[in-house]
């Protein structure tokens, strides 16, 4: 089942006009930041083929991502980097982060959509939705936005810490990344606090 727009059906027959979707990219890799995004989809301009990042090709996520920054009526970005993570930990980073997106969206949300069972703090009213980004529009073009831009952001990063291969696995536990660790170490942009950089550098738990 593709990702539809029947939440949001539901609120604007409740006079709500401004619905955010609010997803997030990047909890389970080894380096770089966790990224959040925020959208408020027009209802009359919606586009075609939205649906969970995960279930889309880079190419097809690319177009979309340029198609919901041209559409949207508001797209907010938010990085929460490793320094923070490992400061507060993943989810409170999380959590943080999907507070200062909604709150950055230029035009405020009169309700948010959040993917998962954690609902932040909200500048106004607001639901946890597990899977959401597989069932709400409006939360698939955030999880869009959040991956393309993560990604992105890691291909940049992959220019300044050459070597570990960030712009192929993203951060991620791949054989090649931890490789890399074992012949590099870690460098800025790993997170400490997370179990194999920490028996790298040996931290205890």
């Amino acid at each position: 089942m593709s990702a539809h727009f029947e939440l949001e059906t539901v609120l604007l027959a409740q006079g709500i006009g401004l619905i955010a979707g609010v997803d997030e990219v990047g909890r389970g890799p080894l380096a770089g930041p966790v990224c959040v995004a925020a959208t408020i989809l027009d209802r009359d301009n919606l586009p075609e083929g939205l649906d969970d990042s995960k279930k889309l090709s880079a190419a097809r996520r690319e177009a979309l991502y340029e198609e919901i920054f041209a559409r949207a009526l508001a797209v907010s970005v938010v990085f929460a980097p490793a320094a923070v993570i490992d400061a507060i930990n993943i989810r409170q980073a999380t959590l943080a982060a999907m507070t200062r997106a909604a709150q950055a969206l230029s035009i405020a949300p009169q309700f948010v959509l959040v993917d998962g069972n954690d609902l932040p703090n909200l500048p106004c009213p607001g639901r946890a939705v597990i899977d959401g980004d597989a069932i709400s529009l409006s939360i698939a073009a955030a999880s869009i936005v959040a991956k393309v831009a993560r990604d992105r952001l890691m291909a940049r990063l992959d220019l300044l810490h050459p070597g570990y291969g960030f712009s192929d696995h993203a951060g991620y536990s791949t054989e090649a990344h931890r490789a890399a660790l074992q012949r590099l170490g870690p460098c800025r942009e790993h997170r400490r606090s997370y179990a194999p950089i920490r028996l790298l550098i040996g931290i205890d738990a």
